[in-house]
């Protein structure tokens, strides 16, 4: 509604515009005649050289240029200026009145789109051209953020292109508004913490850790946030902790998740074992279609078998490799993962007699 009453206030201007010169009256003609203000300066002449204030010469060159205004002013009495017409006044104010609303809107309709719904934030920032830079496209978004800096989905997009551009800071800001304009989330908090770790070199400071702690708060399974925490217990050299930590991680991830490799690369960092096979996910492996059960069991078998050749001292991955084998009823390959337990851990009594220990649980030769 404001947006029409200001349209009307820009049309209404346009016309005062266009009729008021109509309006305005002709000036009156003044009374005094040109001519006659000439002819005194001829008398004056006359008398300036009897009185021998002018010479002869002087006073003929005078009378000539005062004689070519006078024959000038006489023309212009002849023709006088053509009067206004009122008539015609008053049918230029009627069409500028009338005329210009009508030939407006007979315009808009056809060419404009009065009935066009309003463009989503989304598509705007997806509208310009996909080829510009990405930082071209950036400040586009920030000007529009300028201009709307309650426009919380606008930073919601931009936080994240700012962290992988680089400029933490700028996206430390960007996440904050996000979090004042769109509401606290697991994810929200989780990505501001990353943020503040990347301004500080990778460092976990209390202020990033303060808000991984807030997004577990919210949501014990985020991800991101229990990552960070373990990193955090590394960097302050409690590294029993953050295997802790992300092996409940692992423990709790579904076998194809994205971010296993990275977890389990951390925790081998740390000197730690990642959990292999659960007797529950075994379990339910028996229950499922040889089809699905196979395709389950083949690409965690794969994941363990990939991490014991890295470190084959891991006894207890070596059981449990041998007891998943066993239970799906392929002791074939049970047999040849017992063999490579006995490999790798050969050359280590201890290890060896573990080893030997368990496969006896197992009901396998020790």
């Amino acid at each position: 509604m404001t947006l029409w009453f200001v349209f009307a206030l820009m049309t209404a201007a346009a016309i005062f515009a266009v009729l008021w010169p109509l309006g305005r009256r002709d000036q009156p003609q003044e009374d005094g005649s040109e001519t006659a203000v000439y002819k005194d300066q001829l008398t004056e002449i006359d008398r300036d050289v009897a009185a021998g204030l002018m010479g002869p010469s002087e006073a003929e060159a005078a009378r000539v240029e005062i004689g070519r205004r006078l024959l000038a002013a006489a023309d212009n009495q002849r023709d006088p200026p053509i009067a206004s017409n009122n008539r015609l006044r008053r049918s230029a104010a009627i069409i500028a009145l009338v005329g210009l609303p009508i030939v407006a809107v007979a315009l808009y309709f056809p060419l404009g789109s009065p009935r066009l719904a309003d463009f989503p934030l989304a598509e705007r920032a997806r509208a310009p051209d996909a080829t510009q830079p990405l930082d071209s496209l950036v400040a586009q978004v920030e000007q529009h953020l300028e201009k709307n800096p309650t426009d919380g989905r606008g930073w919601n997009v931009l936080a994240p292109v700012l962290a992988k551009l680089g400029r933490y800071d700028e996206a430390v800001r960007a996440y904050r508004n996000s979090i004042t304009y769109n509401g606290d989330s697991a994810e929200r908090r989780a990505n501001l913490g990353e943020a503040l770790a990347g301004a500080a070199a990778g460092v976990i400071t209390s202020e990033a850790k303060a808000e991984f702690e807030r997004a577990l708060a919210l949501n014990a399974d985020e991800v991101k946030a229990s990552y960070f925490l373990g990193t955090a217990a590394e960097q302050d050299g409690r590294t029993a902790e953050a295997a802790s930590i992300w092996r409940a991680m692992l423990a709790k991830a579904p076998t194809d998740a994205p971010w296993r490799p990275l977890v389990e690369a951390a925790l081998a960092r740390v000197g730690g074992s990642a959990p292999a096979l659960s007797d529950d996910a075994v379990a339910a492996a028996k229950d499922m279609n040889e089809a699905d059960r196979g395709a389950m069991i083949r690409g965690m078998v794969e994941r363990l078998a990939v991490r014991l050749k890295q470190n084959g001292d891991d006894v207890e991955g070596w059981l449990r490799l041998v007891r998943a084998y066993t239970v799906m009823g392929d002791r074939d390959k049970a047999k040849s993962a017992l063999a490579d337990a006995r490999q790798a851990v050969r050359n280590d009594a201890e290890r060896l007699r573990q080893l030997n220990e368990g496969l006896k649980n197992l009901g396998l030769d020790g």
